[in-house]
């Protein structure tokens, strides 16, 4: 099995289907062919992503595989085994990791068992594999310059195997060789020049004339590959990169960790409650840009008896589950949703339920809110831009790793990022993102004194939330035990309706075990105001309590009810006043002026709810004569105000735009042809090359069309006039030829490529392709001794090549 795509055409559709749900990129949309399939493969995009989810030990053995491939031949997986440090122990890891590598198509087996990369996955990898310098770009058998695997180092290196042998010459070096290699030997294989005169100096001359180290640019200098993997004695790591482990964690008792979650559950949902209260009496405003702005934050903060950054995350765990919304007003405001209404009715355990799911599943960043952005600005609550499709994933990650560790135990942030930077190196999130994933997942009651809880188990597990975290919550109690001194003890979790009571009429001074509360005027005050009666009110006490209201709080409720409402107060646009008292007795009485809400408080005085501009005009158009006072009783005449801008600068002298009838023109030809010739071949770095012959054709410069001034019906190899004999084993689908140009790239060899100009007509060319990336094709061509670049949609065929080029 010489290819990529025959080691696919040979899987059983068992294994397709497997690949197509480990990579699910590759089954959206259905790829028609295998070879289809194989070029979605090998795409850069498609590997990236896998790359993304594979774990640290899965990558080692890749970088291991291509490192080998690159240097001793396709290796077996016993030499992977050896080139990652594994011992006999590790063996079962590094079989299982070899075995994701091959169901991920990332790595494919031949028929004799040795491992080859796929096609493109040395460039996915990047340049500094295994922290070794990039690998030599060989030459293919049919360019100058053949040389056997690892002779291709840079020029002046001699080539250095995997033994010691060619290190022997380092027992003469100076004595500041040997740290200098050590500082490079594992990588990063870049160093920075030393000064001239030092030691380190000395040192890096020495190594640098004896080819241990190669010069990269003016300041830094290069440990070759293959020194490195002599001084690293063959290996590619130094260890195997295994799971790290929980052992050290401590373990919390499953008690304790149900307390604390509910302690923390029954607190939020508390909290929200509250704060759908304050909101719906006061809604705060919405900022032009959207978002809660600071001084609104910070007075429900306050109100709240939390902190800002605590505050911030329950507004926006309460919107993400539907309890707040913007009204969408003229002047829009933040008010609860009719949902809110329906989750305040329920049960403790549903309505945890509901922020909890919507907490998990959220792609909101509230951790972020008060910091700045790029542009400086401060980020606002319910801003828009706190979006990230991201977190969601986050979330799920850092509580798989909790539910992974054992039951009870508390994985500080520090572990918690160890980990997720082994499952996934190439995408960890940063530190700071788990803490504040860690800190609302304590604040919610997903867990409990650091430990991942029943219900947040049931949570991550899409099970019933509902029943595990009622399990964990104790029994509600109602009644409450009244004090002389105004003061009341309630002996566990209050129930749903004594909970209300307290909040309507009381002051919790403290929670815990038991709630303390304190029953004081303006607590009372505030009964009364929701519409509560005295009575009723010490009805609710007297069923509530163990045994009989206290006097004094009796005395307090009455006495508080005695004084309310002997003041009243109202609101009114606007008045009226005249010495007349009949004439403003007949407008109160006027039908046709009751859209203005005129009330009579004294014989000489009318209020309405009327703006005083539209009560004024209402009233002349009945024929009075108002005229309007300011708030000393002084007359103000109606003025239209006067409006002015401020004048635009003006041109002191006409402009004249320059001509460009040529540059229209060849825009007018480029969009009428297609695409320029520059979209379709460009020079490479190293065009440099000696210009063809005038009769030549150069389809680099030209894009295939003849230069002026040859003669005419002159043909030459290369130009769309000439057309070698056709090779078989070629393909002119779009799947294939990405395809066999990538598999061309990795083994090194050359193909003939059918290249399209801008003006419809097509040429063959033999070249080696170097690269297939972002639709582009680099290839060396060895007849012009130069490199190119093709736009992948300007080839129409590839076919393998079988002589080399002339």
């Amino acid at each position: 099995m010489a290819t990529f795509t025959g080691y696919l055409r040979a899987r059983s559709d068992d294994e397709l289907v497997a690949l197509l749900v480990r990579r699910p990129d590759l089954a959206t949309p259905h790829p028609a062919t295998l070879a289809s399939l194989a070029a979605r493969a090998t795409s850069r995009s498609s590997l990236d992503r896998a790359l993304t989810w594979v774990d640290a030990l899965v990558l080692q053995v890749l970088e291991a595989v291509t490192v080998l491939a690159s240097t001793t031949g396709p290796p077996r997986p016993e030499d992977v085994r050896a080139a990652v440090g594994a011992g006999p122990d590790d063996a079962p890891a590094l079989t299982r990791a070899i075995g994701d590598a091959v169901a991920l198509a990332l790595l494919w087996p031949d028929d004799d068992g040795a491992l080859h990369p796929a096609p493109g996955l040395v460039d996915a990898l990047g340049t500094s594999i295994a922290g070794l310098a990039p690998g030599p770009d060989a030459p293919g058998p049919d360019a100058p310059g053949e040389g056997a695997p690892g002779e291709g180092v840079p020029a002046g290196v001699p080539a250095v195997s995997a033994d010691d042998s060619p290190l022997t010459a380092l027992t003469d070096a100076p004595a500041g060789a040997g740290p200098v290699l050590d500082a490079l030997t594992w990588g990063p294989p870049v160093g920075v020049m030393p000064p001239p005169g030092t030691a380190a100096a000395h040192a890096v001359a020495w190594l640098l004339e004896h080819g241990l180290l190669v010069r990269g640019d003016g300041r830094h200098v290069l440990l070759p590959r293959s020194v490195a993997l002599a001084l690293r004695g063959g290996r590619t790591h130094r260890a195997p990169a295994l799971a790290p482990t929980s052992a050290d964690a401590p373990v919390r008792d499953v008690p304790v960790v149900a307390a604390e979650s509910a302690r923390a559950a029954e607190h939020t949902v508390r909290l929200v409650r509250q704060l759908l209260t304050r909101w719906e009496q006061a809604p705060p405003a919405v900022l032009r840009a959207g978002g809660l702005g600071a001084r609104d934050l910070r007075r429900t903060a306050q109100g709240l008896d939390v902190d800002d950054a605590h505050a911030a995350w329950l507004i926006e765990t309460a919107a993400s589950a539907g309890l707040l919304a913007d009204d969408g007003e003229e002047s829009p405001a933040f008010v609860p949703t009719l949902e809110a209404d329906v989750w305040s009715a329920q049960d403790l355990a549903p309505r945890w339920a509901e922020l909890a799911r919507a907490w998990l599943v959220s792609t909101r960043t509230p951790w972020l809110v008060g910091g700045r952005d790029e542009r400086g600005a401060l980020r606002a609550a319910l801003d828009p831009e706190l979006t990230r499709p991201w977190v969601p994933r986050l979330r799920r990650a850092v509580l798989d790793v909790l539910a992974s560790a054992p039951v009870g135990a508390a994985l500080p942030a520090q572990d918690v990022h160890a980990a997720l930077q082994w499952r996934t190196p190439r995408s960890a999130p940063p530190l700071s993102a788990i803490e504040a994933v860690l800190t609302d997942a304590t604040r919610l009651g997903v867990l409990g004194a650091g430990a991942l809880s029943a219900a947040g188990r049931a949570l991550l597990a899409g099970e019933d939330v509902v029943r595990a975290l009622a399990a964990d919550l104790p029994a509600p109690v109602e009644e409450i035990l009244l004090q002389g001194d105004l003061t009341g003890v309630v002996p566990g979790r209050p129930g749903a309706d004594l909970e209300d009571l307290l909040d309507l009429a009381a002051v919790v001074e403290s929670r815990g075990g038991a709630v303390t509360v304190r029953f004081t005027a303006e607590s009372v005050l505030r009964a009364l105001d929701a519409g509560t009666t005295a009575d009723d009110l010490l009805t609710r006490l007297g069923a509530a309590a163990r045994g009989r209201v206290p006097q004094p709080l009796e005395y307090l409720v009455r006495d508080v009810a005695r004084r309310h409402g002997r003041l009243r107060a109202g609101a009114a646009s606007s008045y009226v006043r005249s010495d007349d008292p009949a004439l403003l007795a007949g407008l109160a009485d006027d039908p046709r002026l009751a859209a203005l809400g005129l009330r009579l408080l004294a014989p000489t005085v009318l209020v309405a709810d009327a703006s005083a501009a539209e009560l004024l005009a209402v009233l002349r158009a009945r024929g009075l004569a108002p005229v309007a006072e300011d708030a000393r009783g002084v007359v103000v005449h109606a003025v239209a105000p006067e409006r002015r801008v401020r004048a635009r600068s003006r041109r002191t002298a006409p402009v004249h735009e320059r001509p460009q009838p040529d540059r229209a023109a060849a825009v007018v030809r480029s969009l009428r042809r297609g695409s320029p010739a520059d979209d379709l071949v460009t020079p490479g770095p190293s065009a440099a090359a000696p210009p063809a012959p005038a009769a030549t054709a150069s389809f680099a410069t030209t894009g295939g069309r003849r230069r002026p001034g040859s003669p005419d019906g002159a043909r030459a190899a290369g130009t769309p006039g000439h057309r070698p004999a056709r090779p078989t084993g070629g393909t002119t689908e779009p799947g294939d030829l990405l395809v066999l140009l990538r598999e061309a790239a990795q083994a090194r060899a050359s193909v003939w490529v059918e290249m399209v100009g801008p003006d419809g007509r097509a040429q063959r060319r033999l070249v080696r392709p170097l690269k297939v990336e972002g639709g582009r094709l680099r290839a060396l061509d060895p007849q012009r001794e130069a490199e190119l670049t093709v736009a992948v949609h300007r080839i129409a065929g590839v076919e393998p090549a079988t002589t080399p080029a002339s």
